[in-house]
C-alpha cells in the first residue's frame, strides 16, 4: 500500500520479502517524489511505501509504517527536514533518514547530520548514486562522500571557532589508537586507507571504528566527523 499524505495511491507487494528496502519519499514538491519514486520502485530490493510533503506528515508516517530509510528533503514549509529528521531518529532508532539538498554547501546539511541523519545527497545526483545511497544508509553507513564531509562540516562546525574547544568527557576514554582512527575519519579516510596508515588489517580498523562509536556516541562516520571537529581534534584544512 502507497500512502501520499494519508491516503492510499496505489499497491505493491512487499510483504513476506525480507530483501525489500522500505522507502519513505518526503518533498514538498509532487514532481519530485514522483521522479524519486520510479528510479526507487524500478529497483527490485526497494519499494516506496509512502510519500509526505512537509516534516509533520513525515514523522506521522514514518511512525505507521515503520520505513527502512526516509529520503528526506531539508528545506520545507512549516516542518522542515531537519525538526522532522529529530523527532524520527530520537523515536525511531531503526528508521535511518537520508537528507536532501539542492546545494552541496548549505549550513542545513551539518544541521541534519546533527539531528541524526545517516547523510544527505544533492538532488541532482543520477539515478545511480540515488539508489546506491539508499543501498548505503539501509546497510548503516553515511551515505556522504568522506571528502565532502570533511569539507561540509569544517565549513560550518568550525569555521567560526579557530581554536580548539576543550575535549569532551566521552573522548577522554578512547585509547591512542581510537583517537587516531577517529583523526583520521574526520580528514576523510576509508577504513582501508586507515589501514595502510597505521599499517594494521582493515579488519582491525574496523573493530577500533566500532568501539570508538559507542564511546563517543555516533551513529554513524557522519556524527563521528561532527565530534571530531568540534572537539578541535581537526581544524578545517588540515
Amino acid at each position: 500500500m502507497i500512502v501520499e499524505g494519508g491516503h492510499v495511491t496505489g499497491e505493491r507487494a512487499v510483504a513476506g520479502d525480507e530483501t525489500v528496502i522500505k522507502v519513505l519519499l518526503v518533498d514538498d514538491h509532487a514532481v519530485v517524489r514522483t521522479g524519486f519514486r520510479m528510479i526507487l520502485d524500478a529497483q527490485p530490493d526497494m519499494s516506496v511505501v509512502g510519500e509526505a510533503a512537509e516534516g509533520t506528515e513525515a514523522v506521522r508516517l514514518s511512525h505507521d509504517l515503520r520505513p527502512d530509510v526516509v529520503l528526506m528533503d531539508v528545506h520545507m514549509p512549516g516542518v522542515d527536514g531537519v525538526a522532522a529528521t529529530q523527532e524520527i531518529a530520537g523515536a525511531l532508532p531503526g528508521v535511518r533518514v537520508l537528507g536532501l539538498s539542492t546545494f552541496d554547501l548549505d549550513e542545513y546539511v551539518v544541521a541534519m547530520l546533527r539531528a541524526g541523519a545517516s547523510g544527505f545527497l544533492p538532488k541532482d545526483i543520477s539515478p545511480e548514486e540515488l539508489v546506491e545511497g539508499v543501498r548505503i544508509v539501509h546497510r548503516g553507513e553515511s551515505a556522504v562522500a568522506p571528502r565532502l564531509l570533511t569539507r561540509l562540516i569544517g565549513t560550518f562546525v568550525r569555521a567560526d571557532r579557530p581554536h580548539p574547544g576543550p575535549v569532551p568527557g566521552e573522548l577522554g576514554s578512547l585509547t591512542d589508537r581510537e583517537r587516531e582512527v577517529l583523526v583520521l575519519i574526520a580528514r576523510g579516510h576509508s577504513n582501508g586507507e586507515i589501514a595502510e596508515r597505521i599499517a594494521v588489517a582493515p579488519s582491525t580498523v574496523k573493530n577500533h571504528v566500532t568501539s570508538l562509536f559507542a564511546k563517543i556516541g555516533a551513529r554513524d562516520r557522519a556524527q563521528a566527523v561532527i565530534v571530531a571537529y568540534e572537539a578541535g581534534l581537526v581544524r578545517p584544512g588540515s
